[in-house]
């Protein structure tokens, strides 16, 4: 006999939700933290909103990342901040590119 299939409904990621870790602040943090690489393909799934939310988030944490002046003298902090900082804003960039890419 044929293999049974969950019913279409289970099968979508649409039922389960667009983000990676749970929530934007959640799939943020760890874009930021370098556990979440990404890429056009990791927004396929995601919905308008669920992109406009993550460009929130993404905005937000790094204002925050910014805002955190380690001294000047700890070189390890300094590299850490400056990771982050460009983690989040290619992440920025590739969200802004395929929501250009979608629009047209």
């Amino acid at each position: 006999m044929g293999r049974r299939r969950a019913p279409v409904a289970l099968q979508s990621a649409g039922a389960m939700g667009g983000f990676i870790g749970g929530s934007a602040w959640a799939m943020t943090r760890d874009i930021a933290e370098g556990y979440l690489l990404v890429t056009e393909r990791t927004f396929q799934r995601m919905s308008r909103p669920d992109l406009d939310q993550l460009t929130f988030e993404i905005d937000r944490h790094l204002r925050e990342v910014r805002g955190e002046q380690p001294s000047l003298d700890d070189i390890p902090a300094l590299q850490r901040r400056n990771r982050k900082i460009q983690r989040l804003n290619s992440a920025m960039v590739v969200v802004r590119s395929y929501k250009q890419k979608r629009r047209g």
